[in-house]
């Protein structure tokens, strides 16, 4: 479907990709001098370290550009070592002794450490938005204080927090290629701070967040968050959008994991975006108990077995029956549901086994949640997406409140996207733009959006299917049960000639293979390592078998 959705999605993704090319070289050059400092440190450990070093220089140069501007304006009355001056612009104060180009001339100093959780500490003093947050872990024996001095210098090489730097999110790109290559360096551990971008922006382009109350209770580094804002932002009035992206969002999170906790409030520090980020289990201390989401957005663990099930058995967010303690996935779902408004909408990553598995009551859940309507859309994702696990996954679409009067009341759509994607490395595939834009412009016009055009079934990648087709299925999800073979395309060789090449050609190979065998037979036996016949007659004794 040629639409104008995907063709804001291509012009996005272009100008990201033109500014994405001019930083490749720095951010491997960067990652590559910041890897050599990790020494003994574990990778869960150094990478706040790292992110947290560029997090100050970003509000350092956000502090000094506007510290500029005031200064030549004092006599216009402006001050420029009043905290409120900034405060007023939304810019974090930075105190004199954080400043970065006091840390800059004291780099190559061994007390370079030291000077680091003195500014960091400084800063967290003078801003209670970011209290508790900041890595003050610099001056740390374990940490070669040389290289942490040549990491400040070439972090000193670009500018991350100017005018132009956040208008091209040049720390956003530089923060998000860390937080992957961290996510790389801890293996399965890293899935459960990292979402691959792609996978992310495809739920976001399907759930279209314009407007209302965003939530995720496990949101890692808050890359749900960072890509609704930036949907938002490219979507602005002008683009032939008809001024839909005028609204914003507020955003609410929760994160079990205190240093990801951490991680996640930088991330969106460092683009300006508020939220309520709060930290605690979202099962047993839901933060958030209150809240009732226009979108929820999530990749949750997969799997986890030891989520504390035991002590949760008659909780009332498990509307559609108590989830088997051992495997917290149908926790995750119906805590989703939980928590979304009358007419909210859920998107988020599971295991594939999420769609069939019967164990343990799972499947009579599936079926509860089948029934009651709220099943809108169901994705198979193609295999090698996710860098810290091999484990096949979905993305489910979970909708309240749909109305008889919208498009295909009461079905379910069905995509199977398993053939989508290229490989970026011999291990790893992405999703392109192209790619995304297939998907989200089937769902749409699937929902009745008339800029994406008519909905129709295409076999082997979508299907909507009724209630009583999916009953049929004993209520398992896998799109592939659904969308059928994808059509072979006919060659135009009518059968009977079709079939006589074919004999043809299969008589042809039969008679090169007895060539060969006699061929081989005569080498062996030429050899001495085989009797003449011999083979010939093991091979019409395996033929009589």
């Amino acid at each position: 479907m040629a639409t104008a959705r995907r063709k804001r999605n291509d012009a996005k993704a272009e100008t990201a990709s033109s500014v994405s090319d001019a930083l490749t070289d720095y951010r491997a050059e960067l990652w590559r001098m910041a890897d050599a400092l990790r020494g003994s440190m574990d990778a869960a450990e150094y990478k706040h370290v790292v992110l947290g070093l560029i997090f100050l220089k970003y509000i350092s140069d956000a502090f000094e550009e506007a510290y500029a501007k005031l200064d030549a304006e004092r006599e216009q009355g402006a001050d420029p070592e009043d905290s409120d001056e900034y405060r007023a612009q939304s810019i974090f104060w930075v105190p004199p002794e954080a400043r970065w180009p006091v840390l800059q001339t004291q780099a190559r100093q061994p007390t370079i450490g030291r000077l680091v959780d003195d500014a960091m500490t400084a800063i967290e003093r003078d801003n209670p938005a970011l209290r508790e947050v900041l890595p003050k872990e610099y001056g740390r024996d374990a940490l070669d204080k040389q290289r942490l001095g040549q990491v400040v210098d070439l972090v000193s090489n670009i500018r991350v927090g100017g005018a132009e730097a956040q208008a091209n999110d040049v720390l956003g790109q530089v923060y998000e290629y860390f937080l992957e290559q961290f996510a790389l360096a801890e293996g399965r551990k890293g899935g459960e701070f990292y979402t691959p971008r792609s996978v992310v922006r495809l739920l976001v382009e399907m759930l279209e967040p314009y407007q209302g109350r965003v939530y995720d209770p496990c949101c890692g580094s808050s890359g749900m968050f960072v890509q609704s804002v930036d949907f938002i932002r490219a979507h602005a009035t002008g683009n032939g959008n008809g001024g839909r992206a005028r609204s914003d969002i507020s955003i609410y999170g929760q994160e079990s994991n205190y240093t990801t906790w951490r991680l996640a409030r930088m991330n969106l520090a460092i683009r300006g975006i508020e939220g309520q980020i709060a930290q605690g289990d979202s099962f047993h201390n839901d933060r958030h108990p209150d809240l009732r989401a226009d979108y929820i957005l999530a990749n949750p663990p997969f799997n986890v077995s030891d989520w504390g099930g035991d002590r949760l058995r008659d909780d009332k967010r498990w509307e559609y029956g108590a989830p088997p303690v051992g495997n917290a996935n149908f926790a995750w779902v119906q805590h989703f549901l939980y928590h979304l408004a009358p007419r909210g909408v859920a998107g988020f990553v599971l295991a594939n086994g999420s769609m069939s598995s019967n164990q343990s009551g799972e499947g009579e859940i599936r079926k509860g949640i089948v029934e009651a309507g709220l099943v809108d859309c169901i994705i198979a994702l193609p295999g090698q997406l996710f860098r810290s696990t091999q484990i096949p996954a979905c993305l489910w679409f979970l909708r309240k409140g749909r109305r008889a009067g919208e498009a295909h009341p009461g079905e379910a759509l069905f995509i199977d996207a398993r053939k989508l994607g290229h490989m970026t490395d011999r291990t790893h595939r992405n999703l392109s733009a192209e790619d995304i834009a297939r998907i989200a412009d089937t769902y749409h016009a699937w929902r009745g959006d008339t800029e994406d055009g008519d909905y129709a079934d295409v076999p082997g990648f979508c299907k909507s299917a009724s209630p009583e087709e999916i009953r049929r299925h004993g209520h398992v999800l896998t799109p592939g049960r659904y969308v059928g073979a994808e059509p072979q395309p006919d060659d135009g060789e009518p059968f009977e000639e079709k079939m006589a090449r074919l004999t043809a050609q299969w008589r042809e190979q039969q008679a090169d293979g007895r060539r060969l065998d006699a061929a081989i037979e005569e080498n062996l036996t030429r050899l001495g390592l085989v009797r003449i016949g011999e083979i010939h007659g093991l091979r019409d004794e395996h033929e009589l078998d």
